[in-house]
C-alpha cells in the first residue's frame, strides 16, 4: 500500500508571488524578494539533489530568473506553487498546504513601543503572577533575549514580544522562570489571543548565564485550529497513520495525528529516515523542518541559509534510495524568508514543489491546496478539501 511524505522546508521561497507588492518589511514591499534566488547569488549554493528534483527549474518558473549554479535538467516533478492565504507566516503556509486557504485576516500587533494593548499586558501579568512584562515589541527572539535576559533573571518577568506576523511570543528562562510556568502561562493565555485572531501564543525556554543565553529545543506553539478539516485528518479517519515530525503538531492542535517527533533539524531528520523505514503501509508522514527560518532567514545569514541547505540536501540524498517504488516524497515550503532582504520577517513568494515518485515532469503554476488533494489521491482516501491532484 502507498506512503506519502511531505517535507516542508521551512522558509525556502522561490521568488514570483504576484501580490508580493502587498506584504511589506518595513517599509519595502516584497516585491523581488528570492530566497533561493538570493542566497545562490550572494553565498552560493550546491544543492544536487534538490536540483535533480527540480529547485532550479521551480525557481526560473516562479520568478522567470534562473538561479545561478542551478537548473539541471529536472529527474522529478516540479512546479511553483502560489499561496492565496492573506499572510505570509506558519500556520497559513502549513494550513494551506493541507487543503485549508485561512478564511479571516489574523490580527497583528502594530510595530510600537508598546506593542501589545493594556488588557492583554493585564492578562499575562495577572497569569504569570508578576507586576509587568518586558519587551512588549517588534523584536528577533535571540536579540530581546540578549537585551531583556538580565532584566527577566533579577525580576522574574515575562519577555512577551511580537513581529509582523500574528504571534504573540513569550522567553523565560527554564530555571529562573521554570518551564512548566512558562508553559502553562502560554496554554493559558492562548484562548483569548486566539478569540483575536492571533495565530500563536509560542513558548520560548532559554537558559544560560548574563551574556550567554541560549534558546533550547523546548519550544512549544500554541496554535489556533484549523477551521475545517486538513490533509491530515481525512487521512486519520480512513484509518491510516498519520506522523507529525516537527512543529506539525503544534501548527494542527494535534487534530489527525497519531504519532509526535520532535527534535531540532538534525534530529527531525533522523525521524524522517526512520520512518521511511518504519511507517505503516497507506500512512501519512508530514514533517517541518524549520532553522532555515528561524535561525538564518530571520537573522539574515545567507551563508549560514546555504550550508543548512546544503546539509539538507546531503541528507535527502540518504533518504530517496529508500524509498518503496510506490511511494511519494514531497519536498515544499510555506512561506519564504529571503535572508537579503530589508527587515527581520517573512516574505511573500512561492514555493517549490519538488517530487520523488512521478518521474520527470513539469507540474507548472500550481496551488498550495493542490499538495493536500495530491497526497490524498496517492494514498486513495476520501478527502473534501479544496485543490486539484497532479499526479
Amino acid at each position: 500500500m502507498p506512503r506519502a511524505f511531505v517535507i516542508v522546508i521551512d522558509s525556502v521561497g522561490i521568488g514570483g508571488a504576484p501580490d508580493a507588492d502587498q506584504f511589506f518589511n518595513g517599509d519595502l514591499p516584497d516585491t523581488g524578494a528570492n530566497t533561493i534566488g538570493h542566497i545562490a547569488r550572494d553565498a552560493g549554493l550546491n544543492v544536487l539533489t534538490l536540483d535533480a528534483l527540480g529547485l532550479g527549474a521551480a525557481v526560473k518558473l516562479a520568478c522567470g530568473e534562473a538561479a545561478i549554479g542551478l537548473g539541471v535538467d529536472p529527474s522529478g516533478a516540479w512546479g511553483a506553487a502560489t499561496e492565496i492565504s492573506r499572510g505570509k507566516d506558519t500556520p497559513s503556509g502549513h494550513w494551506e498546504l493541507a487543503g485549508v486557504p485561512v478564511p479571516w485576516d489574523w490580527h497583528t500587533f502594530p510595530d510600537a513601543d508598546p506593542a501589545f494593548p493594556d488588557d492583554v499586558t493585564d492578562l499575562i501579568c495577572k497569569l504569570a503572577g508578576t507586576k509587568g512584562i518586558l519587551g512588549n515589541r517588534h523584536a528577533s527572539g535571540t536579540t530581546v533575549i540578549e537585551e531583556e535576559g538580565e532584566a527577566h533573571v533579577t525580576s522574574g518577568w515575562p519577555i512577551c514580544y511580537t513581529s509582523a506576523d500574528s504571534v504573540l511570543q513569550i522567553a523565560a528562562h527554564e530555571e529562573v522562570f521554570g518551564l512548566d510556568r512558562l508553559m502553562t502561562l502560554c496554554k493559558d493565555l492562548a484562548p483569548t489571543l486566539h478569540e483575536m485572531k492571533v495565530g500563536r501564543v509560542i513558548a520560548r525556554p532559554f537558559v544560560g548565564d548574563v551574556g550567554n543565553f541560549t534558546r533550547t529545543a523546548n519550544r512549544k506553539d500554541f496554535a489556533i485550529a484549523p477551521p475545517s478539516p486538513t490533509i491530515c485528518d481525512y487521512v486519520h479517519d480512513a484509518g491510516r497513520m498519520v506522523y507529525a515530525v516537527g512543529k506539525i503538531g503544534d501548527i494542527f492542535s494535534m487534530r489527525g495525528i497519531d504519532d509526535l517527533r520532535k527534535g531540532r533539524d538534525v534530529a527531525l531528520m533522523g525521524h524522517i529516515n526512520d520512518l521511511v523505514d518504519a511507517a505503516a503501509d497507506g500512512s501519512f508522514v508530514f514533517a517541518n523542518l524549520v532553522e532555515f527560518d528561524s535561525e538564518y532567514g530571520h537573522r539574515r545569514d545567507p551563508a549560514g541559509y546555504a550550508k543548512h541547505l546544503e546539509w539538507f540536501d546531503a541528507e535527502l540524498a540518504k533518504v530517496l534510495p529508500k524509498l518503496r517504488p510506490d511511494d511519494l516524497l514531497i519536498v515544499t515550503a510555506d512561506h519564504g524568508n529571503d535572508p537579503t532582504w530589508a527587515g527581520t520577517d517573512h516574505t511573500r513568494e512561492r514555493v517549490p514543489v519538488l517530487v520523488h515518485g512521478l518521474g520527470a515532469k513539469s507540474l507548472g503554476q500550481i496551488a498550495f491546496v493542490d499538495v493536500a488533494a495530491s497526497v490524498a489521491a496517492h494514498l486513495d482516501v476520501p478527502y473534501a478539501g479544496q485543490g486539484k491532484s497532479f499526479l
